[in-house]
């Protein structure tokens, strides 16, 4: 079911309260799934049911993102600032470092919690931070076009477009390898949610600086590409693998940037399998 959570969080100027909506459902060790830039926490809808079978699966709308309101004035949306909100997050719902499981920026999120011990196993499906400067300055470009085309189609163009499969290519072929599974009414609320989202662009911004290069030990950490990734290209695992040796690399055949739709068995068996 979906819910809000308040809490405080640390600031320069002292804390300041931040909002966050979410999902749970399921029963077992807790997991929290984290989406990427521009999406909402029903980009995991796909893999919940199968998730929530074995785990108690804590779905969250990113600060900006979704349903959940941006973050006050002090709080930049930085890696550092998100880290502390999830923290606090989890001090909030009594998590005590779940297994966490993240998708683009959800999966670069994921890697610091779990670089800051907070969490117990990551599994980080197209994680942002392992890129090269020409290849961050093209995937931004791609994200920021793709906004700008979700804000100026009026929405009854996009729901006919999203009623065919031609459409429903034409919307959402970057990051999906199979758009066509995509049902409708999730490719118009993902649509508007990349539209609306009021911390894209902060968001961003911040990540232009932003590289993982830390390993992390003594932790069990899963890296999982899309060999159709076009927004984060696959050879790019193969750095996160440079960084953090142990980690396990998987590849997803057929699957796009975002895989959790394109093959909902395979993504949630290597997430359950990354969280044991």
């Amino acid at each position: 079911m979906s819910a809000t959570v308040s809490f405080p969080v640390p600031s320069p100027h002292g804390p300041r309260t931040v909002t966050v909506s979410y999902a749970r459902v399921g029963s077992g060790e807790p997991l929290l799934l984290l989406h990427g830039i521009g999406h909402h926490r029903q980009a995991w809808d796909p893999v919940v049911d199968v998730l929530a079978t074995e785990r108690e699966v804590i779905a969250v709308d990113l600060p900006g993102f979704g349903a959940s309101p941006g973050l006050p004035e002090g709080l930049p949306y930085d890696l550092p600032t998100t880290t502390a909100v999830f923290r606090a997050f989890c001090e909030a719902l009594e998590l005590e470092r779940p297994h966490v499981a993240g998708n683009s920026l959800g999966g670069l999120i994921a890697l610091e919690l779990g670089r800051e011990e907070l969490v117990r196993s990551v599994t980080a499906l197209s994680p942002a931070g392992f890129w090269s400067a020409a290849e961050r300055h093209y995937a931004f470009a791609i994200l920021m076009a793709m906004r700008q085309i979700s804000r100026r189609l009026p929405l009854p163009l996009v729901e006919r477009a999203a009623r065919t499969a031609v459409g429903r290519v034409a919307l959402t072929s970057t990051i999906y390898a199979r758009p066509t599974r995509r049902s409708p009414d999730a490719v118009v609320a993902e649509t508007l949610a990349l539209a609306n989202a009021t911390g894209f662009d902060d968001t961003l911004r911040s990540g232009t600086e932003v590289r993982f290069t830390d390993d992390i030990p003594g932790l069990p950490v899963t890296v999982a590409w899309g060999s159709s990734d076009r927004l984060l290209v696959p050879r790019q695992g193969v750095r996160a693998k440079g960084v953090i040796p142990k980690a396990r690399l998987v590849r997803l055949p057929r699957c796009g940037h975002v895989p959790m739709n394109d093959d909902p068995a395979l993504v949630a068996r290597v997430i359950l399998d990354g969280s044991r």
